[in-house]
């Protein structure tokens, strides 16, 4: 997963357990800072010092949810945790709350649950999205039960969109999810895989999804609405 971790006290300490956990870490030690990167950047969870140098812990998650619109879970990291501070925290749209120096274990147990509940459909076995169906074990995708013959990556990027159905997912956020960090890949591969799923795949308003690009950012696989399809 992709988690971007604001600490500015002890940054390294988030960073280096997430990483350890076999995540993509991307660290800030200013909140003005991420919250620009969060109008072009994607992530999968956000975990937050409760007092930045620069703008407040409250400030920063109401600016997520109610500026930039975001579901993102929001994991809020505090040195000091009194309850009118988890309830406030909780209130302005934080997914769960904290305590610094954040124990290993503990820090995995919350960050796996805000995963598993934020992100349902990758800990199943069999995904289905209508009539396309993702065997993840086994790495076959069948579309109305015939198997959709895929490169590695090109399986790969259809799963990830698939499970990140409605997102916007920036350039960078593919990138990593597909080719890993610290891969080099062609300027054009990442275009060129989205053409071919587009035809493999039949992402076309008749099918039910749309994949679509959004200039500048990224792509997004949108569900096309039965009304639409009947038009």
């Amino acid at each position: 997963m992709r988690i971007a971790v604001l600490d500015h006290e002890d940054e390294e300490a988030l960073s280096n357990a997430m990483a350890g956990l076999g995540h993509e870490c991307h660290s800030y030690t200013e909140g003005r800072i991420l919250l620009q990167d969060l109008r072009r950047q994607t992530y999968d969870l956000l975990i937050l010092d409760w007092v930045p140098p620069d703008i407040s812990g409250i400030d920063l998650v109401k600016a997520v949810r109610n500026e930039l619109k975001s579901r993102l879970p929001i994991l809020f990291v505090a040195n000091q945790c009194e309850d009118a501070d988890v309830i406030e925290g909780l209130n302005a749209g934080a997914d769960d709350f904290m305590t610094n120096p954040a124990r290993p274990n503990e820090l995995e147990a919350r960050v796996n649950a805000l995963l598993r509940r934020s992100y349902p459909a990758q800990h199943e076995e069999e995904l289905v999205f209508g009539d396309y169906h993702f065997y993840p074990p086994a790495r076959i995708l069948k579309v109305k039960g015939v198997k959709v013959d895929l490169k590695n990556r090109e399986y790969e990027l259809a799963l990830f969109l698939f499970q990140n159905l409605g997102r916007m997912l920036s350039r960078e956020h593919l990138h990593e999810a597909v080719w890993g960090v610290g891969v080099e890949a062609l300027s054009r591969s990442l275009d060129t895989h989205v053409s071919r799923l587009r035809t493999k795949l039949a992402l076309r308003v008749e099918s039910g999804f749309l994949l679509l690009a959004i200039y500048g950012l990224g792509y997004r696989l949108e569900v096309v609405e039965a009304q639409s399809l009947s038009r």
